[in-house]
């Protein structure tokens, strides 16, 4: 049995690949594990309290549109982050993690052609895995646009040939962006929106890192398009506590757009949907009303970065993150320099091509390495130090 023919040149997933590199014994040494984006710091305490009072909830099948005490709060956050209103019953769903929303908003809200063509998703490159594989599975085909130093580290859409963007249904982008933490501004969401409306496509806006930053808070596309007025229809935003609130294993994430954009997501996951159990959800209202621990948590990747901007400070192209809590650390060959890294550190990060498509002669993440900074602080600090000795030495 084989897949279908639209997956058959697929590239090999970014971690196989990963293990496929690296599988020789490092010299030796406690390992690092820098690779995955998955959150180490503690979730709040009492988190399973609230699981265990809503325990009862386990003998019912969950609402597919979610409890309403769940909906209220993803309103209730985001009226206090974004200043917008937004209905429960109309304008949030929860998602069993975003990458199920990511993954079916294409199959919901995709046209089968457009303009009498073929349609066509544009995606940033690198990019999320998740958006190439949905886009294929809608029947589009997936566009990558690099998002380089050149750029901003995101993706220059209305840079496009005017006839791909005839085409255009959708478009993904993350900010903060994952690998390297760059973050959309009001300006740059303001003509992403105003491009929408010109070329008649949808934003699936990425969120999932929105609070994880130094500064400022990242401005979102939702509270953009408020602001400004756009068609509610034009956005579709995905947001989650797995970074947020260092609960990735919770899988609540929720998904917000217009009412009818809103309406057709609804009706497949009717169909194809995996609600969260009700004890469950339950938690995850009370986390996403909880704003202490975010602070908390936000206040220790600062740290993070601020060691990080000591240990690369001297390095030639390091480019200090805004926000998220990755790395993408400029190096001769990626794939060379995790090999080296790992044989020599015991210390493991991901290639930056891993995350990318080649586009033309080359790929964009070809010259990086991407390096998650979730493990505690020391054992980040011993991983980031081994990095720059082994890869950097010459600079320092």
């Amino acid at each position: 049995m084989k897949f279908p023919e639209r997956f058959s040149n697929l590239p090999a997933y970014a971690f196989p690949r990963l293990r496929a590199l690296l599988d020789v014994h490092p010299a030796g040494g406690d390992v690092v594990h820098m690779t995955i984006g998955e959150p180490k710091h503690a979730f709040p305490a009492w988190v399973t309290d609230v699981i265990t009072e809503n325990a009862a909830g386990f003998n019912r099948y969950p609402p597919n549109e979610g409890a309403p005490e769940l909906r209220a709060a993803f309103c209730d956050w985001a009226a206090h982050r974004y200043g917008v209103t937004l209905d429960p019953d109309v304008n949030v769903m929860p998602l069993n993690g975003t990458r199920e929303g990511l993954y079916n908003a294409p199959m919901a809200l995709c046209p089968e052609t457009k303009n009498g063509q073929r349609p066509v998703v544009m995606m940033p490159n690198p990019f999320y895995q998740v958006y190439m594989l949905a886009s294929i599975s809608s029947g589009a085909d997936p566009v990558f646009v690099s998002a380089t130093e050149e750029t901003g580290h995101l993706p220059d859409y209305a840079a496009q040939p005017a006839e791909l963007l005839e085409r255009t249904v959708a478009v993904y982008i993350c900010s903060p962006a994952n690998p390297q933490g760059a973050v959309a501004d009001r300006a740059y969401w303001t003509d992403l929106i105003a491009l929408a409306e010109r070329y008649d496509f949808r934003i699936f806006a990425d969120e999932c890192y929105s609070e994880i930053y130094r500064d400022e808070p990242p401005v979102g596309a939702l509270q953009v398009a408020h602001e400004i007025g756009a068609n509610p229809e034009r956005v579709v935003a995905f947001h989650s506590l797995s970074k947020r609130s260092n609960l990735p294993g919770l899988r609540s994430g929720f998904v917000t757009s217009g009412p009818e954009t809103m309406a057709e997501i609804r009706q497949l996951r009717t169909y194809a949907g995996a609600p969260l159990p009700l004890p469950l959800q339950m938690a995850a209202a009370a986390v996403w009303a909880d704003e202490a621990h975010v602070i908390e948590n936000r206040a220790l990747y600062v740290e993070k970065f601020e060691i990080a901007d000591r240990i690369f400070g001297n390095v030639a192209g390091y480019d200090s993150p805004k926000a998220g809590f990755f790395l993408w650390l400029p190096v001769e060959d990626g794939e060379a320099a995790a090999l080296k890294l790992w044989k020599e550190t015991g210390v493991r990060v991901l290639p930056g091509a891993y995350l990318a498509q080649d586009a033309g002669a080359q790929n964009p993440g070809q010259k990086y390495i991407r390096v998650a900074m979730v493990a505690p602080k020391a054992e980040m600090t011993r991983g980031l130090e081994a990095i720059r000795d082994c890869l950097f030495a010459h600079e320092n």
